[in-house]
């Protein structure tokens, strides 16, 4: 037995080193593993596009059927304040007979809307409700045919008036007169005296 004071002897100061360096090596093993952990674990996000049900959606999602002549047709959804050019993009692109110049890639989108891309050479088709197309050559927009983009491209309509209107429509039945419009929510005299010469049913 070593006296008070005296040095232990160096075999028992070669087991307190070994036993000093297995506690501080299984420490770093077990740090080691939580870092390694944390690392590979994926961050929770919602994807911006994507197929998911809805109830994986942000509320600042909408949600966007992209149609017609696209790589990957689709429901998608999309941030707020995405853009046609966007809906493309995530549809993987146009196909290779799309009418690339018949679509604005620049336009705002709406939540709920259907986006169609065309093919070259297709015939605009009548919208839900039925009626004939506008005359050739008159250029005014009816409002029994047109889809989002044709009403966004009228003065004060913009994507969220547009949708109203195809939801009027749709809800109501064919537009009878111009003067229906007064019955859109947001739509007043001013607004239809704006739209009544632009506009035919």
């Amino acid at each position: 037995m070593t006296a008070p004071g005296e040095p232990a002897p160096p075999r028992r100061r070669l087991g307190i080193g070994a036993a000093i360096v297995v506690v501080l090596a299984a420490l770093a093993i077990t740090v080691g593993i939580g870092i390694a952990r944390g690392a590979g674990a994926p961050a929770e996000s919602v994807p911006t596009a994507s197929h998911e049900s809805r109830d994986a959606a942000s509320p600042a999602s909408l949600y966007v059927h992209v149609s017609g002549a696209v790589a990957v047709p689709g429901l998608y959804v999309l941030e707020d304040g995405a853009r046609v050019v966007d809906a493309i993009g995530v549809a993987g692109g146009f196909a290779p007979e799309a009418d690339q110049d018949a679509v604005n890639l620049a336009r705002p989108l709406s939540d709920g809307e259907q986006l169609v891309v065309p093919v070259v050479g297709a015939v605009p088709t009548a919208a839900e409700g039925g009626g004939a197309a506008p005359a050739a050559g008159d250029g005014r927009v009816n409002l029994n045919t047109a889809d989002a983009a044709a009403l966004d491209t009228l003065p004060r309509v913009g994507p969220a008036m547009a949708q109203r209107i195809i939801d009027w429509r749709e809800a109501n039945g064919r537009f009878t007169s111009v003067e229906d419009l007064l019955a859109v929510p947001g739509i007043g005299d001013k607004m239809l005296e704006a739209l009544r010469d632009l506009v035919t049913v």
